[in-house]
């Protein structure tokens, strides 16, 4: 059964890009230093495979799912992906309305709301993962209860400044399992599975 996995690069301080992330600068000023343990790929984001095992494992499963969710905000600064994220998945851009003109490639606008948009990317991933991006999308995931499973990259350096992952999560506690924990040369790869509530 498909499985709802967040994907993200965080400091220590929990930034996930660095100040004046916008269009053009998706990561803000620096936020590149959070996604080094990639390595240098091209345009294709398959090509940015980490040299090191741990990196490796995760990279793999990161291009294994079958769908893509993420927020308009993130699709946007991406550029789209160029309508590819990897390997012809379906992207489904969650937004609040639809632009005139349609997405590039394999994606698609989800304006029917994070439910409807989690059910359409199950359905379109054949049973494998989906891959979730962005830190708006993923906190309205995680407070609908849709969120599975946090494969955090805790990069060594504090941010300073920037957007933070979790910041705008409602009071009260949202309890997580660590289930692995991989150490690569430049950062922490840990991954959490978010528990259901009940």
């Amino acid at each position: 059964m498909s499985r709802v996995v967040l994907y993200m690069s965080m400091s220590l301080d929990g930034f996930i890009t660095g100040p004046d992330d916008g269009a053009g600068r998706g990561l803000g000023i620096g936020g590149e230093r959070l996604h080094a343990w990639l390595g240098h790929g091209g345009a294709d984001p398959a090509s940015y495979r980490p040299g090191d095992d741990a990196g490796a494992t995760v990279f793999d499963e990161a291009m294994a799912t079958g769908a893509v969710i993420t927020g308009r905000r993130t699709f946007e600064f991406a550029g789209g992906w160029a309508g590819d994220h990897h390997h012809g998945v379906p992207i489904f851009v969650l937004t609040r309305a639809a632009p005139a003109e349609p997405p590039p490639g394999s994606a698609r606008y989800a304006i029917d709301g994070i439910a409807s948009c989690v059910a359409r990317a199950k359905a379109a991933a054949g049973g494998r993962d989906i891959l979730l991006h962005g830190a708006a999308t993923a906190q309205e995931c995680l407070r609908a209860g849709l969120l599975d499973d946090m494969e955090l990259q805790l990069v060594p350096v504090l941010m300073g400044r920037g957007r933070r992952l979790f910041d705008h999560l409602p009071p009260g506690h949202v309890e997580l399992d660590l289930v692995r924990a991989l150490d690569g040369p430049h950062v922490q790869h840990l991954r959490y599975r978010v528990r259901s509530e009940g």
